[in-house]
């Protein structure tokens, strides 16, 4: 047991800022991780950012991608300007490497943030969430964070839904309970690439370049241009609610229409 958590239950994984070669990441496979948490950045970055070539030997290896835009470390500081800045950017990376909707990208909140820090952490997210999902999340990414104990924390409190990183780092041995990832150790060698080991806790929003989504047919019986009245209603519902299960249950209604209709997600 970790913190709570049944640890021989959980998915092994790994994150690293050098991109994986084939050969690498075949090792890593077959020393036991099942994921790799890897950048999503500017091309300015190119020495950590994942490319689409990246992607498809991570997938042919037998792992999952976990996606984490990071240009510093507390840029989450800045507030709404620099979420709008990053969401857009990760937005754009994700489309370019062919990151399915309907997964996650995480935003990095890389140092021992206070509470002083929240209210623009706050706003940085939501921005950042706004860019790469829409106004609800019928569509595009869903957002998540990465961050100490105190930081996960409090954004889950604050943004319902919201996926959750949690690092070790910082978190003085407590382990959140909304934690979807948890990375435990940092600076470690494998298969001579240095990474940090994580455990996925489940519904971590992780992808593969396998999976393609599969437009349906148009239904006969549902007529489209009434579905998009109500999933705007749905989505203005989803906006205005701050109850998770209401959140929920509107998002759930307008993918099933979506679905119904032939609407991409």
């Amino acid at each position: 047991m970790r913190g709570g958590i049944n640890v021989a239950a959980t998915t092994k994984g790994i994150d690293c800022a050098v991109p994986l070669t084939a050969e690498k990441a075949k090792a890593m496979y077959a020393a036991g991780m099942r994921f790799a948490c890897r950048y999503l950045v500017p091309t300015s970055m190119a020495w950590k950012r994942l490319t689409r070539a990246e992607a498809e030997a991570i997938t042919a290896a037998g792992m999952k991608i976990v996606s984490v835009f990071q240009r510093g470390t507390n840029d989450a500081k800045g507030g709404a300007a620099n979420g709008t800045r990053d969401g857009k950017a990760a937005y754009q990376e994700a489309k370019a490497i062919g990151q399915p909707e309907g997964t996650a990208i995480y935003f990095a909140v890389d140092y021992d943030a206070q509470p002083a820090d929240y209210n623009a952490i706050e706003a940085y997210l939501r921005a950042a969430g706004t860019a790469i999902m829409g106004s609800v999340p019928t569509k595009g990414y869903y957002l998540g964070v990465y961050g100490s104990y105190a930081v996960v924390e409090e954004m889950a409190k604050r943004i319902p839904g919201i996926r959750v990183w949690q690092t070790y780092a910082w978190s003085r041995g407590n382990l959140s309970k909304a934690a979807n990832i948890y990375q435990y150790k940092n600076g470690q060698t494998l298969a001579g690439h240095t990474v940090d080991f994580n455990d996925g806790l489940g519904n971590e929003g992780w992808w593969d370049t396998a999976v393609q989504r599969v437009e349906k047919p148009v239904s006969n019986t549902v007529d489209k241009a009434a579905a998009e009245k109500v999933i705007s209603v749905l989505g203005a519902l989803w906006t205005a609610s701050a109850d998770k299960q209401v959140q929920e249950a509107a998002h759930f209604a307008a993918n099933a229409l979506r679905d119904a209709v032939g609407i991409p997600r």
